[in-house]
């Protein structure tokens, strides 16, 4: 595992955008695979001590993401991502929001448009992510709650995850092409 793996993380508060790159070294479709299909993505999605929930998960254009970040106690925090575009293995883009456990938007919370974008180059693929909130309050509100931190970890858990499969470990029938 190369330790020079390229992790930035810019805020622009001037757009309400977050802009997040990180190289994984990995193939491009195990990486895409990673970030959409819910078995691979309940894996790494929350930070530690945080899991992953996904109740269900439709990865087609109009489709939906229904799932819980589960604290260490049982506490669930609910969320939606609904597909809007998908072009396979290089770019897919949903709109993420916070929701009651009855699939509600929560409209006191912010919600924000991903765009993915994925390149592979020399065995090394690099994710490309911009998150646009519609206003300054709402990038300040997901900072504050620790959006940065939390990502980062996520982030390094799928790098681990990546690593343990290129490795030859396995035993995770999930994590399959």
């Amino acid at each position: 595992m190369r330790n020079s793996l390229l992790f930035d993380f810019t805020v622009d508060k001037s757009t309400n955008t977050v802009f997040v790159v990180r190289e994984f070294e990995a193939d491009q479709s195990l990486v895409w695979d990673a970030f959409t299909k819910q078995e691979i993505l309940d894996q790494w999605w929350a930070p530690k001590p945080w899991t992953s929930k996904t109740k269900f998960m439709d990865f087609k254009v109009s489709g939906r993401r229904f799932y819980a970040m589960v604290g260490p106690e049982g506490q669930e925090h609910w969320s939606i991502q609904d597909y809007t575009f998908i072009n396979p293995i290089t770019n897919f883009k949903y709109l993420d929001a916070f929701a009651d456990k009855d699939e509600n938007p929560n409209n006191e919370l912010p919600s924000a448009i991903w765009d993915l974008n994925f390149n592979e180059h020399n065995g090394i693929t690099i994710v490309k992510i911009t998150v646009k909130h519609k206003t300054l309050a709402a990038l300040e509100q997901i900072i504050k709650m620790g959006f940065k931190e939390g990502f980062t970890m996520g982030l390094n858990e799928l790098e681990k995850l990546l690593h343990l499969k290129k490795s030859g470990y396995e035993n995770n029938s999930n994590f399959s092409k």
